[in-house]
């Protein structure tokens, strides 16, 4: 009787769009009541239990669940998780981006409601764990020794797949198929299913599959595509047993609703973004999805989730790879219906493990190798929100109606789009933050010019971290000219990363002999022929021309520094390198430079640099000063600041990066602020 009045309930169509809205409200309201940390900046002893603990090379990481949530790293730790401790330690707010357009760290925490990182100075046990949900979670951390793809596929944690591993992932596009998604979830259940009905009725195998998936749940963490997977067995597998007859349309609405009143944050996650998409794209395309062909079949669901993420992909990563809807007929049926499923039994039986590792090299050396093939690769720049809202809204009206019209209407957005960097007028120089070192990006004519390139950074690569998503998220496809003030590894560090993954055209050298930097650059310039260039003059840009005013050769690298002078729109712009006041006094002897408007002081404001003669000579407006935060050379001088002190002196490790915007005629400065 009670399934009868409940059947007749969910089969009105009215209440999962009003659940759905008052989901959205929730969510809305939500996010804007404003929260505040119950901690400040500073010393902080607290106590609280482990929930979480990662493992690196100098390092541990751990979340303490205290009055809140607390992001812990220390250098010795024994604990184990579910236990309560006592942390005294410095308190810091997490970094945020200081190059625009790119991964905010601190937002990225705060959405999982962690607002403080804490440098822990002494960890005191005060009780051992005796959560039986914590010692299960404690022994299978242990007993898979952190493998990282077992962590991945039974856990949900990659966080000990290697940087580099995860970014050949993200450059095919398959990076998908290594979160616990539906799929995954799917065969789990299919498989104890099986087990069950051997035994059990199917209600009763139904409910014993939902208790294990819940527990499963909770083990691994309410991750969103894992949460996603388990409500999508729960309510779809429990239509059919119950014989409830719901549209998959409101129970996809009801499931989505119910994510997001679990956490509302959930609406910032890239893996809850790609998973409903996805998911609902397949959902309405089902039939037309099937085919007796498996490839086939696999070809259709690929183009289709290619296709809805496509908006994703562009406002996260400014990149799309279309190669990967063929290297997805690689890697779906190998890691969905092989390497996942053996995950399982390598983890029963520990001396298949070798034999897993074998494959596990095959598949990192693929992905390697396809990462390499540029062609497909397309970079976006990043646009106004309301290009990827007209995205979405292209998307659900396709998928709600099925009309070709909206397609046409999709890819013409999508080819603006594409086009824009070269259609945009706006000149403009900017001073990327790159910590302790040099890079600076000219954009004059639709033309790319990069100075230096930074390459000092204790964790990291800055190209990885900086300078490639920087360059795709301004839609920088190639550079014209690839300029190296001097051979110093703060200035070029990341040049071989770069000539790598983008396409240089020229590579100018200062003057001087070549060091041994330069000539492990230059080994790989004549490998991919590109031409170089040393102790030059000018630059032809068309309407534009570099002038390097430092031709004379000194007995130290610094001095040798490429000194480069240039006017773009009426707008005088002049960097010094690493120039010391010896070759200030020469360009003062040669050239008159008065009323410079944009400085680029030398030597990251060091004593060395910009002396007070040349400073009152070239009457700069603005002056930029490349540093970084807390460097351990206490720069910039504090004599320096005072020969500055008539004009507005930007840095970057109070400003982050700094750029100078010039459309017509107008000259406009932003900053970065961390």
């Amino acid at each position: 009787m009670f399934i009868l009045k409940l059947r007749k309930i969910l089969l009105c169509n009215t209440l999962y769009s009003v659940f759905f809205l008052f989901s959205v409200f929730y969510t809305l309201v939500f996010l804007l009541i404003p929260r505040e940390s119950y901690y400040q900046e500073g010393f902080y002893k607290v106590c609280g239990t482990i929930e979480r603990i990662q493992y690196y090379d100098s390092q541990v990481v751990f979340i303490l669940k205290a009055k809140e949530k607390l992001l812990i790293s220390t250098a010795s730790f024994s604990s184990q998780l579910g236990d309560k401790v006592q942390v005294e330690g410095v308190f810091q707010k997490p970094k945020s981006n200081t190059s625009f357009s790119l991964f905010n760290y601190q937002n990225y925490l705060k959405h999982k409601q962690i607002y403080y990182q804490v440098k822990a100075t002494s960890i005191k046990p005060i009780q051992n764990n005796t959560s039986f949900y914590y010692s299960i979670k404690q022994k299978l951390f242990q007993y898979l020794d952190f493998n990282p793809y077992l962590n991945t596929f039974l856990l949900g944690d990659k966080t000990y797949l290697s940087d580099e591993v995860v970014r050949s992932f993200q450059e095919n596009g398959i990076s998908h198929l290594f979160a616990i998604s539906g799929m995954h979830i799917g065969l789990l259940s299919s498989i104890l299913n099986k087990l069950l009905r051997k035994k059990y009725t199917e209600e009763t195998s139904y409910k014993i599959c939902c208790l294990f998936l819940l527990f499963y749940l909770f083990l691994v963490g309410f991750s969103p595509s894992i949460l996603r997977g388990v409500l999508f067995y729960i309510f779809f597998q429990g239509n059919q047993v119950f014989y409830f007859y719901i549209k998959k349309e409101n129970l996809f609405l009801l499931i989505l609703s119910l994510s997001l009143f679990i956490n509302p944050f959930y609406i910032f996650d890239v893996g809850f973004q790609f998973s409903y998409l996805i998911s609902f794209a397949l959902l309405r395309f089902q039939k037309e999805l099937t085919h007796p062909n498996y490839f086939l079949s696999l070809l259709k669901v690929s183009c289709l989730s290619f296709f809805v993420s496509i908006p994703i992909s562009l406002f996260h990563f400014y990149q799309i790879n279309v190669l990967g809807l063929f290297y997805n007929l690689i890697f779906v049926p190998f890691i969905s219906l092989f390497l996942f499923p053996i995950s399982f039994i390598v983890f029963l039986w520990k001396p298949l493990w070798p034999i897993y590792q074998c494959f596990i090299v095959v598949l990192e050396k693929v992905s390697f190798c396809l990462s390499t093939i540029e062609f497909g690769k397309l970079i976006f720049m990043r646009v106004s929100l309301v290009v990827y809202i007209i995205y979405f809204i292209c998307i659900l009206l396709f998928l709600c109606f099925k009309k070709k019209l909206i397609l046409v209407l999709f890819f013409f957005i999508l080819s603006i789009h594409y086009m824009f960097p070269f259609i945009d007028s706006t000149n403009y120089v900017e001073f990327i933050d790159v910590g302790q070192g040099d890079s600076i990006l000219i954009h004059i004519d639709h033309q790319n010019i990069l100075i230096d390139t930074g390459g000092v950074y204790q964790e990291g690569s800055i190209y990885h971290k900086t300078l490639s998503p920087l360059f795709r998220s301004l839609g920088i496809h190639s550079f014209r000219f690839l300029i190296l003030s001097h051979g110093d590894k703060d200035h070029m560090g990341e040049a071989i990363n770069l000539v790598n993954n983008f396409k240089v055209k020229k590579v100018i050298f200062n003057c001087g002999e070549y060091n041994d930097l330069e000539k492990e650059l230059i080994k790989v310039l004549d490998k991919k022929k590109i031409h170089y260039y040393s102790c030059i003059r000018e630059l032809n840009l068309d309407k534009h021309k570099l002038y390097f005013l430092q031709t004379k050769e000194y007995d130290n690298e610094n001095d040798n520094s490429n000194v480069i002078y240039t006017e773009i729109d009426g707008y005088q712009f002049m960097f010094m390198g690493d120039a010391s006041v010896t070759t200030e006094k020469e360009i003062l002897d040669r050239y008159s430079l008065l009323d410079i408007d944009v400085l680029k002081v030398g030597h990251h404001g060091s004593k060395t640099s910009s002396g007070k003669d040349f400073i009152n000579e070239i009457n700069p407006k603005y002056r930029v000063i490349s540093v970084g935060k807390n460097n351990r050379y206490g720069l910039p001088n504090k004599e320096v600041l005072n020969n500055l002190e008539n004009s507005k002196i930007y840095r970057t490790d109070e400003d982050g990066s700094i750029m100078f915007k010039i459309k017509n005629n107008k000259l406009k400065i932003e900053t970065c602020s961390p």
